[in-house]
């Protein structure tokens, strides 16, 4: 049977004011189109529910019964509409969101802050966590969705590109690379590194632009946080390649922040498992992402840029 709302509303009005112009005028057709859905309904039930004559309409006895239980049901489904139109837009409930220390820092505040003034009835509980734990909890569905370093191809996860993000170097301000405005990759060849460990997204990506660049240095520490990468290269131990977003630098350190060319630069993407809905308050969250696309950008390169002289 292949009933359309449309139809059965069509019939209500027909039933109530007796006339198929008068039910064309107040639901917004013309009176052929009221008289093909009545054709169509009365086809579809297998019975005829009016008498038509030039000058009134009137129901059957079987469309009097039909249109009393009718008229019932869709009171009813009306109101459920409207109830589920208001949940909607009130958008109560809890959305969890996956993101690194590093993100979390640069990138959630604004998120967050605009999710209160748009959403108010919306709760946002950050899991603040290594890249690795992010994916798992996506993939689990510990949260919602998640914001992480790109993660490589994934089958059960879709990720959707949401800005990028550079990387630069960080010395002292007496290491020689320092004097120079920028610093090409071929130039850190041999000279010890301080990079974040493989718990961080962006260490795999780090090695990989290092061997396409043929550049060979020694690993003297790998650390869980960009701010025990500081601190290290601070004591000297030695220079870092570090993503924008880590920036700025500690205030008061000897460190400076110097462009490698050619520039290399790694996406920030949102994931959520493939095929599975989020609830419409986790996809009011991810959709107010999306939109914040441009003004995460901007908040990423005003990491990088500019950086080079204010923080020595």
């Amino acid at each position: 049977m292949n009933i359309s709302l449309r139809q059965l509303q069509v019939f209500r009005a027909v039933s109530r004011l007796r006339s198929f112009s008068r039910a064309g005028d107040e639901i917004g057709l013309t009176q052929p189109a009221v008289s093909r859905c009545i054709r169509e309904l009365e086809s579809e039930l297998g019975m005829r529910l009016l008498d038509r004559t030039t000058r009134e309409v009137e129901l059957t006895a079987a469309g009097l019964r039909f249109a009393g239980q009718l008229a019932r049901l869709l009171d009813e489904l009306q109101l459920l509409l409207e109830e589920a139109r208001k949940e909607g837009e009130q958008a109560h409930g809890t959305v969890h969101i996956a993101s690194s220390p590093t993100l979390s820092a640069s990138l959630m505040p604004d998120l967050l802050a605009q999710c209160a003034r748009q959403f108010p009835h919306i709760r946002p509980v950050l899991h603040d966590q290594v890249q690795r734990l992010n994916v798992e909890s996506v993939r689990s569905g510990e949260v919602d969705f998640g914001i992480v370093v790109e993660p490589g191809e994934m089958d059960d996860l879709e990720c959707l590109p949401l800005l990028d993000d550079g990387f630069w170097l960080i010395c002292r301000d007496d290491h020689p690379l320092a004097a120079l405005p920028a610093v090409s990759w071929q130039q850190l060849e041999g000279l010890p590194l301080v990079l974040l460990d493989y718990s961080s997204g962006s260490r795999p990506i780090i090695d990989r632009i290092l061997l396409a660049q043929g550049v060979r240095c020694p690993v003297a520490q790998q650390l869980g946080h960009s701010s025990s990468v500081f601190q290290m290269v601070q004591a000297g131990i030695g220079i870092s390649v570090s993503p924008g977003l880590a920036l700025p630098l500690p205030a008061g350190s000897r460190l400076t922040v110097k462009p490698l060319l050619p520039e290399q630069r790694r996406n920030i993407m949102l994931i959520r498992r493939r095929q599975r809905s989020l609830s419409p308050v986790a996809e009011r969250l991810w959709q107010l992402a999306v939109q914040l696309g441009p003004q995460l950008q901007a908040i990423a390169s005003s990491h990088g840029a500019g950086r080079t002289d204010a923080m020595a």
